[in-house]
């Protein structure tokens, strides 16, 4: 392989790493967009947060175009195939993330028209920080090839699930204890649920890179899980 071939391939590798990282900002966003929608009441922004999705629909689609394009053509081995392959799934959770978040933003839309409750919606703003910091922790993990940091991300997934199933049970005792609060209740219980599984694809996405740096598909403990209460 000549060095103009090798220079070419290896900015084809690159560029796909540049693009992961890049839609991972637009998913750290949207998260961050659809929580602070929540917690100031903001139509506006909860609108512009499913407004901006494609964009990560469009992104995805691009990832995948470019490494199924990079398999086919340029045959990669051993560690470029495991970042191309990564790439790849790592898009694909984060496409889900972007939908999570739309989700979110959604049933901010029906909640800012209840009249609000303060107490739970800071407890939606814990968890959802919570969740963002993971989210941030593992694309930053991803961008340097970090597996420290991406394991660190990996190990405290049960916190997500514990945060959750307390809120769940604050939720419904509101719900019992005042019907009214009903609708908004079952559309906050929605949201968390969907804060709790945004963080399983930060997990996922620890996985991957651990997948990437060592080439080992699984980590050979059990992911640290707390099954979360059913919305």
């Amino acid at each position: 392989m000549n060095e103009h071939i090798v220079k070419s391939y290896e900015e084809e590798l690159n560029a796909l790493t540049a693009e992961t990282t890049r839609m991972g900002g637009l998913a750290e966003a949207a998260v961050a967009d659809c929580l602070l929608a929540v917690v100031k009441r903001d139509q506006e922004l909860a609108t512009a947060v499913v407004a901006r999705d494609e964009r990560l629909d469009v992104a995805e689609r691009d990832i995948e175009r470019r490494a199924i394009r990079l398999i086919a053509l340029r045959q990669p081995m051993a560690n470029d195939l495991r970042k191309t392959v990564a790439a790849m799934k790592i898009a694909n959770n984060l496409e889900r993330i972007g939908d999570l978040a739309k989700n979110i933003a959604k049933r901010t839309l029906v909640i800012i028209e209840e009249e609000p409750m303060t107490p739970l919606t800071r407890s939606i703003e814990r968890m959802g920080k919570l969740v963002l910091n993971r989210l941030t922790s593992v694309l930053d993990a991803y961008s340097r090839s970090d597996m420290e940091r991406a394991m660190a991300v990996w190990s405290q997934d049960d916190e997500v699930d514990e945060h959750y199933n307390s809120l769940f049970r604050e939720l419904l005792t509101y719900m019992m204890g005042d019907p009214r609060t009903i609708t908004a209740c079952t559309h906050m219980l929605f949201a968390a649920k969907n804060l709790e599984r945004i963080g399983d694809h930060a997990t996922n996405i620890a996985e991957l890179i651990h997948y990437e740096i060592t080439g080992e598909e699984m980590i050979s403990q059990a992911r640290p899980k707390t099954d979360p209460l059913e919305a």
